[in-house]
């Protein structure tokens, strides 16, 4: 086993130091946002860190990087209110990492690459299509970390769209089905299959599965 101290960090060039501490937490979910700006210009761009808050009510949050450089996202966000989360495909990994170039405001991701907007029961905010889970959220609070300047925007799933065929009867949905991929560290893709699945944990009980 390879030992990195956090002095080791310290020192260390910034693309090694980058690569190696986004790695190791794990893989990351991988999703584009879809925001639309109060002119209309429509913008997509690739996140590692949505993650799940709570079910009752349905809530998310992600990371937003420090808001000293401009941040269109962020700023579509806190003027419509709304955006969208969709789960990235194998078949978009090209588009959908390029989607984390820096464009002026006025440039949509969508005119730069082959992803699509789509928009669904009339909503103002654009889908991505061929997205094979698709959920539409309203902004609901932020905080500020202050230990780096990242802001955690909190939101309320207020509509999912999904594809029929990752469903299971008690609405637990089998994301490889839908060839949903995953991040590892800041550049790289993988393909999760699914390896097993329990049922609910209990105190001096062995694991058993339901597959």
């Amino acid at each position: 086993m390879r030992k990195i101290t956090k002095d080791e960090l310290f020192y260390m060039s910034k693309v090694p130091r980058l690569n190696l501490v986004n790695c190791v937490t794990g893989y990351k979910s991988a999703n584009l946002i879809g925001t639309c700006s109060e002119n209309g210009t429509l913008n997509v761009a690739i996140f590692s860190s949505v993650t799940h808050l709570g079910s009752e009510p349905p809530l998310l949050g992600f990371i937003l990087r420090p808001t000293t450089v401009p941040r269109d996202t962020y700023k579509n966000i806190k003027e419509s209110g709304f955006f969208t989360v969709n789960h990235i495909t194998e078949e978009m990994i090209a588009d959908a990492h390029h989607t984390s170039s820096s464009y002026d405001e006025h440039t949509s991701e969508f005119d730069k690459t082959n992803l699509e907007p789509e928009f669904i029961d009339n909503h103002k905010v654009p889908f991505v299509k061929g997205s094979p889970v698709q959920l539409l959220c309203k902004y609901v609070n932020e905080y500020k970390i202050d230990e780096n300047d990242c802001i955690h925007i909190i939101a309320s799933i207020e509509t999912i769209y999904a594809d029929e065929k990752l469903f299971h009867n008690d609405n637990w949905m089998q994301l490889d089905r839908g060839n949903v991929i995953a991040i590892n560290g800041l550049d790289g893709y993988a393909v999760p299959k699914l390896s097993d699945r329990f049922h609910y944990a209990r105190p001096d009980k062995p694991s058993t599965s339901m597959l």
